[in-house]
């Protein structure tokens, strides 16, 4: 049974699903989110800290003390310039990660067919197809709008999940945590 759903298809006979992705920044970027929540965590941990260290140090840096005065001066611009750069990061991380992932894509993989049969899940683009085995999967997330696997810390794809009803939904998170063993982590 083919149904079409948004102008893509998916099916189900003999538990394959299908998934058309644009890797658009939205896509990109629940992407970078699950990487940083899951396989990064740690070392993301120690960034944030690290930031938050030097923006607190910056601030009281600006602050005058005792008796002096406050002027803006140029040291004291560069400074604050420097803090709310730091929190602009730390705040759009998995967007500016987004958006430099879509700078490095190779032209004609920005969208992906993908087809999960009984033992393997096929991804297409424009330039080549793979072949990848249900065990190479490390982690498996789901955001409110993508499946998203992790193979290791710079490596992941992304199912958008307008290409299923809610009912094929769930018949793939079933599907795939049999496949592979594994939970899915929801990300927020």
């Amino acid at each position: 049974a083919i149904t079409e759903i948004g102008g893509f298809c998916s099916w189900r006979n003999f538990m394959n699903f299908k998934f058309n992705t644009e890797y658009n920044l939205t896509a990109l970027t629940a992407m970078a989110k699950t990487l940083r929540k899951t396989v990064r965590k740690r070392k993301n941990t120690a960034s944030r800290i690290f930031g938050c260290v030097v923006i607190v140090l910056a601030l009281i840096l600006i602050i005058p003390f005792g008796d002096e005065r406050f002027v803006l001066n140029f040291n004291r611009i560069i400074t604050l310039a420097a803090a709310i750069v730091i929190l602009a990061v730390l705040l759009f991380e998995d967007k500016i990660n987004a958006y430099f992932a879509k700078k490095r894509m190779i032209k004609g993989t920005d969208t992906a067919e993908s087809i999960f049969e009984e033992n393997e899940f096929i991804s297409e683009t424009e330039l080549a197809t793979s072949r990848w085995q249900y065990e190479s999967i490390k982690i498996i997330a789901e955001t409110n709008n993508y499946f998203v696997f992790v193979f290791d810390m710079n490596h992941a794809q992304v199912y958008d999940k307008k290409c299923l009803s809610e009912e094929k939904t769930n018949e793939f998170r079933e599907f795939i945590s049999e496949k592979t063993g594994l939970k899915i982590l929801e990300i927020k």
